[in-house]
């Protein structure tokens, strides 16, 4: 999968006929200047919908908004805090999107404007004929007692860069003998197997580094919430395990070093990741973007147009609605149909439907992962899932396909 090309990427994303059966990925081009496109958010599901609105059409104008210099994935990033891999792979400039014609600017929109279509930056304003918003996930603070007061000291490296190699520093300088608990939120959150998948490298560390101490795990879900099956095989390497279920936190004491749970249960800690429960971006909020549980933004499954502000397009983690994982790789197939659905629209022309698809690898030790894959049609408008395949069990040749995997991928968004 390293050496596929786009077309090739693009038939296994299962869009690429749609894109391809436009005539070409710029046959928009003639006649068509003076259409602005404003993506919020340079993660896996903005870069790419700013990159394939470009070429789609190369006579929109793209502006491409995120404060941050350099794409970090979250993929991946579990590896980090067992030393398994570095963060500085993971890092990545966004310099090689700018030949695609679009202008990058590394600041954050501050308000959106739906009555006015303009985005306000700064002192400044960006018209937009459509606009794209990848916000990502934000935090709830509130939800956990103490939190908010100590939201500095507690980490939850559930975006990756800072945090995650703080994380790491702090589970390699636990005594040998000590307690790491993780505490994990109420679905839905941002990748669903992704404390799962950092419980296996938490653990694989302790048991190679550190063999008398202890993870606990903290799950406010009833179980595991993705490849269930699949982790508690993973997990009969790791005596130093525990996980408890239906064991929501809802207290921290960081003077105690100890967290409280919705059942009453009093636990200590050494080292604590609590994953705080989350909700769409800030900017979703702000534009009134998301629906009446306060938290995810509606949109139509064809278009990802918001079902409450027209002409402006959601994709990425802060969505709900879909029968769809909140996966990078999911993110970056909204970014690529969004596109497809902008260009179109802006073209006067019906937006043929096209479903995303999903493949997720969940590492369970220094060489050996899973993975699920999810293939999804589109049904009276909607998207429904066909079928979901996971891998048998733990292997070194899902670990490698993982590795090739996201080189493609990463050069999808950002090459």
């Amino acid at each position: 999968m390293n050496n596929m090309t786009r077309r090739a990427f693009l038939k296994a994303s299962g869009i690429g006929m749609a894109i391809l059966g436009t005539g070409g990925l710029s046959s928009f081009a003639a006649g068509t200047k003076g259409r602005r496109v404003v993506v919020i958010g340079g993660g896996w599901g903005g870069a790419t919908a700013a990159k394939y609105v470009r070429l789609a059409d190369p006579s929109i104008e793209v502006t491409l908004l995120d404060p941050n210099k350099q794409f970090i994935s979250c993929p991946f990033s579990n590896l980090v805090l067992s030393g398994v891999e570095s963060i500085k792979r993971l890092t990545i400039r966004y310099d090689s999107l700018r030949k695609h014609g679009m202008r990058i600017r590394h600041e954050a929109a501050t308000a959106i404007e739906p009555d006015k279509k303009r985005v306000r930056v700064g002192n400044d304003y960006l018209e937009y004929d459509r606009l794209v918003v990848s916000p990502g996930i934000d935090f709830q603070w509130d939800q956990v007692e103490g939190l908010e007061a100590a939201k500095d000291k507690v980490l939850h490296a559930w975006k990756a860069g800072p945090q995650t190699v703080e994380l790491a520093k702090q589970l390699q300088a636990i005594p040998d003998g000590g307690v790491f608990v993780l505490a994990v939120p109420l679905a839905a959150f941002r990748c669903p197997p992704g404390p799962y998948e950092r419980a296996c490298q938490v653990a694989w560390y302790l048991k190679n580094k550190k063999p008398r101490s202890k993870l606990i795990v903290l799950d406010a879900n009833k179980d595991i919430v993705s490849k269930g099956g699949l982790f508690k095989a993973a997990w009969k390497d790791y005596p130093n395990l525990e996980y408890r279920p239906a064991s929501k936190v809802e207290k921290i004491d960081t003077s105690d070093r100890e967290v409280t749970t919705e059942i009453g249960d009093k636990v200590k800690y050494d080292v604590i990741n609590l994953i705080p429960p989350q909700r769409a971006g800030a900017i979703a909020v702000q534009a009134d973007l998301v629906g009446a549980d306060k938290r995810w933004c509606e949109v139509d499954h064809v278009t990802y147009e918001s079902v409450k502000h027209k002409n402006i397009h959601v994709v990425g983690d802060s969505t709900i609605g879909l029968p769809v994982p909140k996966s990078g790789n999911v993110a970056n197939a909204m970014g690529k149909i969004c596109a497809v659905a902008v260009a179109h629209l802006l073209n006067d022309k019906e937006v043929p439907p096209m479903p995303p698809g999903n493949t997720c690898y969940s590492w369970v030790n220094d060489k050996e992962a899973i993975a699920v894959v999810n293939s999804y049609k589109i049904e009276n408008r909607k998207v429904v899932q066909i079928e979901q395949k996971l891998t048998p069990h733990k292997s070194v040749a899902v670990a490698q396909n993982s590795l090739a995997w996201r080189t493609s991928i990463w050069n999808d968004i950002l090459g």
